[in-house]
């Protein structure tokens, strides 16, 4: 293997770290033995990896390839929310309204003359409760029988995506297309619930909408809960059903699980949840969820608001959402003029709010802001830099919260669990099949904060998870 460069920094800044500085002494420092043998047991080469450790608001303590660029896989994210929390502000929200024509009646029936409006601003955690409250003050308005319901998506363009294209599997949550009004992420929950007297598993899916079935064949395991449940799931679509098959087996003693899939595109999905979700109501639809435009003198007769975007970045954060971020990518684009929002509006949009920051972010490859791309290109450097740029900001503090905590959530939640390290960190990771990364804050003990960015690109990429572990610990550690 050839010599790791790790075991002496490339370079330490011996100076604080000022874009207004001309000169910058450099020295030699070497590297803890336990963090350069933690890489060297990686068996990785130096050059798969970009690094930057630097101390908030200071001097950069060491550096690997920092200009490079990498695939980043999820920490792409930081670059996404961070542009939409300085560009729209925490308590930005999203709007869901829906309208009737100005001269619509509703008879003693609770008939309404007339089609239904829904005009969606691209909320992108619009969830089923939040879709049944909206239906629900429709019929506290009286209201128990519609027509059509016209959705106006003219905000977005067409952004949809292949789901398959990615890695080819369709049904997965994570490939989940982009959509101007989402519900659920387009998403359905497949059920297991056990049946103790039979000694067998139940299976159903959430939302109950026609068009999906699930035939389960998963295999009741006695005995003491041992181990997660072990399963497979197969999508077969026909011209008007989804049908899941599921096998695998689990043990009844650990009790109720559930799964995640896509079933249809998301303005089918939206369509079918719509109806279903209406007819649960006690209403009556004798129309059909059509795409159109909403008359300029339509009334709005009930609306519902998103959680502010400071909630929403913790979600997409902490969890690693991909379409969530896709939309908010829109959004941006959209909310800065451009209608119909497209992608390459949105990209352009994110390295104008950071160009005004003072961050050169024109080599960067952002393409759907959310990381999962075979193409999406970002340095260490780069991060690194808008890392202490946000630190300094006034939506720093909602910026650092939406990232996971060590040891405690999101993505974090079971590395370094330890008392001597857990909450030391507010990271954001990122995984690709030959992409490991890792960026964001480090506590140390003597109270100084880091900054951490870690990208690996190699096809054992995944052999770096412990190097991170160690350098995280390392900083923690620092006193």
């Amino acid at each position: 293997m050839a010599k790791s460069g790790l075991g002496v920094w490339p370079r330490l800044i011996v100076g604080a770290v000022f874009a207004s500085v001309s000169f910058i002494s450099w020295a030699q420092v070497a590297l803890p033995k336990d963090v350069s043998t933690a890489w060297a047991k990686t068996g990785l080469p130096e050059s798969a990896l970009s690094m930057v450790i630097e101390k908030v608001q200071g001097p950069r303590l060491a550096e690997v390839n920092p200009d490079t660029m990498r695939s980043p896989a999820s920490i792409m994210k930081l670059v996404t929310t961070w542009a939409a929390l300085s560009e729209l502000g925490p308590n930005f929200v999203w709007q869901t309204v829906l309208l009737t024509d100005a001269k619509a009646t509703v008879n003693d029936k609770g008939v309404l003359s007339g089609p239904l409006y829904l005009r969606p601003e691209g909320d992108p955690m619009f969830m089923l409760e939040d879709l049944w409250r909206l239906l629900r003050d429709l019929r506290l308005r009286g209201i128990k029988q519609i027509g059509d319901i016209v959705i106006d998506r003219s905000l977005f363009a067409d952004v949809a995506i292949d789901p398959g294209e990615f890695d080819g599997k369709p049904d997965r949550p994570y490939n989940a297309s982009p959509d101007v009004f989402m519900v659920g992420f387009g998403s359905v929950r497949i059920v297991f619930t056990p049946d103790m007297q039979n000694s067998r598993w139940k299976a159903f899916v959430d939302p109950r909408i026609p068009g999906i079935d699930v035939d389960s064949e998963v295999r009741w395991l006695p005995g003491p809960c041992r181990s997660s449940p072990q399963i497979d799931v197969e999508r077969v679509v026909t011209a008007s059903q989804v049908r899941y098959r599921v096998t695998g087996q689990a043990y009844g003693s650990c009790g109720e699980f559930d799964m995640y899939r896509l079933a249809f595109d998301q303005q089918t999905m939206a369509s079918k949840v719509m109806k279903a979700m209406w007819t649960e109501l006690g209403g009556v639809m004798t129309g059909e969820v059509i795409n159109g435009n909403i008359p300029k003198d339509a009334i709005p007769v009930a609306a519902y608001q998103s959680p502010p975007l400071s909630e929403v970045i913790r979600y997409i954060n902490k969890r690693s959402n991909n379409v969530m971020t896709r939309v908010l990518l829109l959004t941006l684009a959209a909310k800065s003029g451009n209608r119909p929002a497209t992608v390459a509006a949105g990209v352009s949009r994110i390295k104008a709010i950071l160009q005004r920051q003072g961050l050169d972010f024109s080599s960067a490859v952002i393409e759907n802001g959310s990381g999962l791309s075979r193409n999406a290109r970002l340095s260490a450097n780069q991060l690194a830099s808008m890392l202490q740029t946000a630190w300094k900001a006034p939506a720093m503090p909602e910026f650092m919260s939406s990232l996971a905590i060590l040891g405690v959530d999101g993505t974090l939640q079971r590395r370094l669990t330890d008392s001597k390290t857990r909450g030391y960190a507010y990271m954001k990771t990122g995984a690709l099949k030959d992409t490991r990364s890792i960026a964001g804050y480090v506590l140390s003990a003597s109270g100084d904060r880091y900054i951490f960015v870690s990208i690996v690109n190699h096809p054992d990429a995944h052999k770096a998870r412990e190097f991170e572990n160690d350098i995280m610990r390392w900083l923690i550690e620092r006193k």
